[in-house]
């Protein structure tokens, strides 16, 4: 065993500075469910930035220091407090936030998210069969302010889309999926402590269509998701 280490101890160190550098800086993440449609689709490989809002100790949540805030409408990729299963959803609400949905639609500190319908899509859901899914563009209210961007609706689906309002504490964060009607986000599991945050996805490195004998979608390659 001795000798075998000697003989690889250059490969050995790179593994081990790779591990070290997917668990502390930078990582990859692949999309495996349709939970954040229309933006990311399963078969898209995100980067992932480790040091967008900590620095933590190596395979752990300990956070050693806060690198920056998270900002709503961060494409973030999290621990789930439910079960520790990695999550990728948008970050909706911030710690000090009055949030609360009514008919689907975001309200933040009082005032409602703007949403104007897009186009309609046939979309495979699996079992169920071809669903109806609308797309369309939500605008964060002035007092909350974040990027405009797509998330999507889908027909005869029963969702979560009436609640709160709820005052977000210190520290914790609301995650949602685009998917609105079809992702297990913090409707369902809770909010997300800091702690358990693993880092910003910045863009779509790879994509392939995994319901079309794993294709390359090109022109996917490289986008940004801001």
């Amino acid at each position: 065993m001795k000798s075998w280490i000697r003989q690889n101890r250059n490969f050995l160190v790179f593994l081990l500075l790779f591990g070290l550098f997917r668990t502390a800086i930078a990582d990859w993440n692949p999309i495996p469910s349709g939970s954040m449609r229309p933006n990311l689709l399963e078969g898209d490989v995100v980067f992932v930035n480790r040091l967008a809002y900590n620095v933590k100790i190596p395979l752990t949540d300990t956070v050693l220091a806060r690198t920056a805030d998270p900002q709503r409408g961060d494409v973030v990729t999290f621990s789930s407090p439910l079960d520790g299963v990695r999550l990728i959803k948008r970050l909706v609400a911030v710690p000090g936030d009055v949030v609360e949905m009514r008919a689907k639609a975001l309200i933040i500190n009082g005032q409602a998210a703007r949403y104007e319908a897009l186009d309609s899509v046939l979309e495979p859901a699996g079992p169920v069969g071809v669903l109806v899914a609308t797309h369309v563009q939500e605008t964060a209210p002035p007092g909350a302010p974040a990027a405009p961007h797509q998330i999507q609706w889908l027909t005869g689906v029963a969702a979560k889309d009436n609640w709160g309002p709820m005052t977000i504490p210190p520290d914790q964060f609301l995650m949602l999926g685009d998917n609105r009607d079809n992702s297990a986000d913090s409707r369902y599991i809770g909010l997300v402590p800091r702690q358990l945050l693993i880092g910003r996805a910045e863009r779509i490195l790879v994509s392939a269509d995994i319901l079309e004998k794993w294709q390359p979608r090109f022109e996917r390659f490289g986008r940004s998701l801001y």
